[in-house]
């Protein structure tokens, strides 16, 4: 089965293969401005994966997309997402509570969005208690006082219809698709292998310029960033693929920038260790002593949200450290402190 695309001035839309399409849909985001979407067309209908953020430019532009390749959302056989933050999967429920689509997502994410659920008017209740551990309590103090902004009031968020695991096959007509847990950025984000077109559909987990953050979940499991790396050498394990990410261009394989992201991330480990090792003891205190960005902003030149999330990925990394017995922490009036091991 392949596109017919009525109108060749959509720019939103990139042929992938004769049956796969990517959407480049906006979000509502100050930050992060486009997602990819992306359909899969068979003669029994179509699958979404990942279909962006629900609000109205961005589903208009989905729905012109669909159009364009000769289709309407009542062709949607399927829906499936990568993982449960908003730009990926909040249409999605959307579309399922409006039109009975069926939704799917990682088995993972039902604690992040029990959690959720839980304390809906609360922007960042895990974070605010990990920023005090981390010597950054008036940082913590900050994040606590931010409210959600109006694009983010009232975002459908619920639990899917099915719920998937490593291993689960998804049948999407004339191909099939595999799912792959790739535990990390979220606990349970997953990614999905067609083995017969050669892609992998990489949602956030690999991304083409930037590493993702694993400092936004409700529920994280335990060392997520141990899950993450882990999870990249799954991408060295499975053949070579076309990276078809979430965020950014299509162009990329997937074994070349996962072996980037290991060393990316084995130099930020050292990087920490050093600071530690040249007195720092906290993970404020190391990520006061670093730059961010590709601008090589320092910490204090960072906005309030992005502060948290370089604090907490230092806190990551110093986790990570403890766990290969590199660094020893312990809690000190509710800070965790760190230090080197005899043998180091």
């Amino acid at each position: 089965m392949s596109f017919r695309f009525a109108d060749q001035t959509n720019t939103n839309l990139e042929a992938i293969a004769e049956s796969v399409a990517c959407v480049a849909l906006p979000l509502p985001l100050p930050d992060l401005q486009v997602v990819n979407a992306y359909v899969i067309a068979a003669s029994d209908g179509l699958t979404l994966i990942d279909p962006g953020w629900a609000y109205d430019e961005s589903e208009t532009a989905l729905r012109q997309a669909l159009s364009t390749l000769g289709y309407t959302v009542g062709d949607v056989r399927r829906i499936v997402a990568t993982h449960q933050h908003w730009d990926h999967y909040s249409l999605g429920v959307q579309w399922r509570d409006q039109y009975g689509i069926e939704l799917m997502l990682g088995r993972g994410e039902r604690h992040s969005i029990d959690a959720f659920l839980q304390q809906p008017d609360v922007v960042h209740p895990y974070q605010m208690g990990k920023l005090i551990e981390a010597g950054a309590a008036t940082l913590a103090t900050q994040i606590g006082s931010l409210g959600w902004e109006p694009y983010e009031r009232g975002v459908p968020f619920a639990h899917p219809d099915r719920w998937l695991d490593d291993g689960d096959v998804i049948d999407c007509g004339d191909t099939s698709i595999t799912v792959r847990a790739t535990p990390g950025h979220t606990r349970g984000h997953i990614v999905f292998e067609d083995a017969q077109q050669g892609v992998i559909y990489t949602g956030d987990h690999l991304l083409p310029r930037i590493t993702p953050s694993i400092a936004f979940e409700r529920a994280p499991g335990v060392l997520p960033l141990r899950s993450y790396i882990d999870s990249l050498r799954l991408m060295l394990e499975l053949p070579d693929a076309r990276m078809l990410p979430a965020h950014g261009a299509t162009g990329r394989t997937t074994r070349s920038r996962a072996e980037e992201l290991l060393v990316h991330h084995e130099t930020r480990l050292r990087q920490v260790g050093d600071l530690i090792a040249d007195g720092a003891t906290t993970s404020m205190a190391v990520a006061a002593r670093m730059v961010w960005t590709r601008r090589e902003r320092t910490l204090e030149q960072l906005d309030i949200v992005h502060r948290m999330t370089a604090v907490l990925e230092v806190q990551s990394h110093l986790d990570l450290l403890e766990a290969r017995g590199l660094l020893a922490g312990t809690l000190d009036d509710g800070v965790r402190q760190f230090s080197l091991t005899p043998s180091h």
